[in-house]
């Protein structure tokens, strides 16, 4: 059965037809490639269960997952990654969608007090190494909320272009299968979905802001341009560390982007 994007289905009732056989990342991927991304959240909560997280940045295009994740199942794991440098705006916009959609599993991640101490006592590591201040900030604090977990999703998609661009639905990254249900969705289809659902778009996006992180590296940019061209703008980064995968095993972190 073929449905637009813009229209809810029932997850828990699909969930059944979704669960796959097997659950490494190829076979789950040929499996969920074209699926509505409603169907892919309901497939991974009945196969992972509780081994299963959602991370969100509760940023620009955060809405449309968050809200699919309520109907499946308000009280999923939610990971945000609250990094002590965020806008205001997002960490109201954080606290007030969570309560209208009714989500109860939204966890705060936040750096270690040993980590900022040792790291960044000043707070101002972002002016001299992005790369340390975000592993800091935002790779170890996700590294260890996930090592309880099996399987997460994130909110990436292919249309943000570079490194996205050929994003998979379904990956391996770190010995953990990671689900990207909106992959292959266009900005057209978020925007359809939002307005079907009157969803509340984060604050910071009527003042030109496409793409959301912290506040000391992002900037607005002019209407029509890249969405992410306003994060580390200046830079060759692209990424924070969180979605580029290290192989299993590899030494921790000691400098560039990972």
């Amino acid at each position: 059965m073929s449905l637009a994007f813009d229209q809810i289905e029932r997850p828990r009732a699909l969930a059944r037809s979704f669960e796959p056989r097997t659950l490494d990342a190829q076979s789950l991927d040929a499996r969920w490639r074209h699926a509505h991304p409603a169907d892919i959240l309901a497939g991974a909560a009945a196969t992972f269960g509780d081994r299963l997280a959602l991370v969100s940045s509760f940023g620009a295009e955060s809405a449309v997952l968050l809200h699919m994740a309520a109907q499946v199942d308000p009280g999923m794991t939610i990971l945000f990654l609250d990094t002590g440098m965020l806008f205001g705006q997002t960490l109201d916009y954080r606290r007030n969608l969570a309560a209208q959609l009714g989500l109860t599993g939204v966890r705060d991640l936040r750096p270690r007090f040993q980590d900022l101490a040792v790291g960044d006592p000043d707070a101002d590591l972002w002016k001299t190494d992005t790369d340390a201040c975000c592993h800091i900030r935002k790779v170890l604090p996700l590294d260890r909320a996930l090592a309880g977990f099996d399987a997460w999703i994130s909110g990436r998609k292919r249309f943000h272009g570079a490194g996205r661009a050929r994003l998979p639905v379904v990956e391996q990254a770190e010995g953990r299968i990671k689900i990207n249900p909106l992959a292959n969705r266009t900005k057209a289809d978020l925007d359809a979905y939002a307005a079907r659902f009157d969803l509340p778009a984060h604050p910071l996006v009527a003042a030109g802001f496409p793409s959301i992180g912290c506040w000391p590296c992002t900037e607005a940019v002019d209407e029509g341009t890249d969405p992410r061209a306003g994060r580390w703008a200046g830079s060759q980064k692209t990424e924070c560390g969180i979605h580029t995968a290290r192989a299993p095993g590899a030494a921790p972190f000691v400098g560039g982007d990972i």
